[in-house]
């Protein structure tokens, strides 16, 4: 009798309602802590639960304590373990075989066998049984050991019925049950209801408002998300006016604008378009537009336009096709195509070269793959969990041949070639403190081809590289740059931050080929409500920009989020 009273029901400790000091100690085995302190009688009522539990789960099942207040507010808690009891024999006949192989065979002590029945209870949840329950009957005791039947029923199967959407949101339903992957008719899993529930946290368009529900009727199980959209949709631009050099009396348009609306409709539609032109000869363009599971299919649609054209020496132009999968536990897989294009604006400078210049015409079609791992804890402004991204292409090059170049340059030359191009970019973020955070990023690519062009390279430096320097001030074949940040968080998306990048840059068109920048600085990040504002202050070196104050950037703006 006493062994069931114990097995099933434990001594609650009474505190009252104040503050206490809590030190427990237990002689048989040999155990203690010095004194704790809770700031009420539920959490330190709490803990001492769990001693008990702790006890109970080796075989301690008579366990019994005795409480002494050497104060008003302090407890003395001491702990009778008692015999220590160990399983003899436990009969599992009436539990599937099939089960049991899942989660792996019993062991005969007695914390193995707690922890046994508790993945007993998990796995019948995930295959669509949440009301399966596990209790042992016919116990018989034989001095320290212990024989019972363990019984085991399923109860009845749980299927998932369809997706419900509550709260502020224009979030669509199917969208959900796409992104969660909640089929019904499909049996009920709390292991994909959990990862359901982080999934939806990690999504750029809105949060979980509330705990998620789930009622169950009729053998069915239906979840009731409660979302909350984020302000994601983004405005930002300036518009200047300037006399223009090239045709008198008229003027030229230059300024930056950026536009980016998501989740058009609740269904994972985006569209955003960045344009810049900051003098009268360079300007670049950026179109994207996205199909989130497009046709109710696991797959995501995106297009892509990219023009850049760099003063008067060439045009780059590129159109892309992505195809991408959502994987389980946050995995995304990609499938992409791009057609790049660069011609010569002028030639006069290459008339009489001997041979092809670092910049010429060509067309290269690129064929790739790419995956994300995304372990964030929020898609904003994370404060801990990491993020991986990788990509790797490769196609063929043909090199175009120019009338306004002589015609020899291209004799002998070998005008279609294989390129290849890879990226990675790997972000980690430390929660130390809830006012202290770091941020560790790690980036590096490569491209490679027999005749690699000057408008081929990547292009580095400004905001969301290397700070301290001009926006695309670097061209690099191949490339890699640490950034480092330590946070100081007074609000949930503001803080302060000092930073420092480190990079390592190979150019072949440059006299010094290998290049290692470096910039130092810190800035403000500002949650305003209806916006971000950022400020960065950064100082850089690099084998053409020397360690001085006058050639500090500034790197600021404001995002309006709506």
């Amino acid at each position: 009798m006493a062994f069931i009273i114990f097995l099933f029901a434990e001594e609650l400790v009474c505190l009252g309602q104040t503050s206490n000091w809590i030190k427990w100690e237990s002689k048989t085995p040999s155990r203690g802590t010095g004194w704790k302190y809770f700031q009420d009688s539920v959490k330190s009522n709490r803990y001492l639960d769990s001693i008990s539990e702790s006890f109970q789960k080796e075989g301690y099942l008579e366990i019994f304590k005795r409480n002494e207040r050497p104060g008003v507010d302090s407890l003395k808690v001491e702990f009778f373990p008692g015999t220590k009891y160990a399983w003899a024999e436990i009969n599992t006949r009436n539990i599937p075989q099939e089960l049991i192989r899942q989660i792996g065979p019993l062991e005969n002590d007695y914390p193995s066998i707690v922890d046994w029945m508790d993945r007993l209870i998990l796995k019948a949840e995930d295959l669509g049984y949440p009301f399966a329950v596990a209790n042992l009957d016919s116990i018989k005791l034989e001095g320290d050991s212990i024989r019972a039947n363990l019984n085991f029923e399923f109860g009845p199967l749980i299927s998932w019925d369809s997706v419900a959407v509550s709260g502020q949101t224009k979030t669509q339903p199917r969208y959900v049950q796409n992104l969660t992957g909640i089929e019904p008719g499909n049996p009920f899993s709390q292991k994909e209801f959990e990862e359901s529930i982080l999934t939806l946290g990690r999504s750029p368009y809105f949060s979980i408002a509330e705990k998620t529900d789930i009622t169950f009727q009729t053998k069915s199980a239906r979840p009731t998300f409660n979302l909350r959209d984020r302000k994601a949709n983004v405005l930002d631009g300036i518009i200047g006016l300037l006399p223009n050099e090239n045709e008198p009396g008229k003027m030229l348009i230059t300024g930056q604008l950026d536009l980016e609306l998501y989740h058009l409709g609740g269904k994972g539609r985006d569209i955003a378009l960045h344009w810049q032109r900051l003098n009268i000869s360079t300007q670049s363009l950026d179109l994207t537009a996205k199909e989130s599971f497009l046709f109710n299919s696991p797959l995501d649609f995106n297009l892509g336009f990219n023009l850049l054209k760099q003063d008067t020496t060439f045009l780059n132009r590129s159109f892309s096709l992505d195809f991408g999968y959502r994987l389980k536990k946050g995995g995304y897989l990609r499938f992409f195509t791009n057609r790049k294009a660069g011609d010569l604006i002028s030639t006069a400078a290459y008339q009489n070269v001997t041979e092809l210049p670092d910049v010429a015409d060509f067309r290269w079609n690129q064929y790739g793959i790419g995956w994300i791992w995304n372990k964030l804890d929020s898609p904003v402004f994370p404060r801990k969990g990491y993020r991986f991204t990788g990509e790797f292409s490769a196609g063929n090059k043909e090199i175009l041949e120019n009338t306004g170049i002589p015609e020899e340059v291209y004799t002998n030359m070998v005008l279609n070639s294989p390129q290849y191009l890879g990226r990675i970019d790997l972000e980690k973020h430390f929660f130390l403190k809830p006012t202290w955070g770091i941020m560790l990023r790690a980036v590096g690519g490569f491209t490679q081809n027999q005749n690699l062009l000057l408008n081929d390279l990547f292009r580095l430096g400004g905001l969301k590289t290397i700070r301290g320097f001009n926006e695309n001030y670097f061209y690099a074949r191949s490339y890699g740059f640490l950034n480092t940040e330590q946070r100081l968080f007074f609000g949930e998306n503001s803080f302060l931050m000092i930073f420092a990048d480190l990079g390592i840059l190979e150019n072949p068109y440059f006299a010094t080929s290998i290049d290692n920048p470096f910039s130092f600085g810190a800035g403000v990040n500002l949650d305003m409500g209806t916006g971000i504002f950022r400020f960065i202050y950064g100082i850089g070196k690099s084998n053409a920009q020397p360690l001085a104050f006058s050639y500090s950037r500034i790197h600021f703006g404001y995002l309006a989020r709506f």
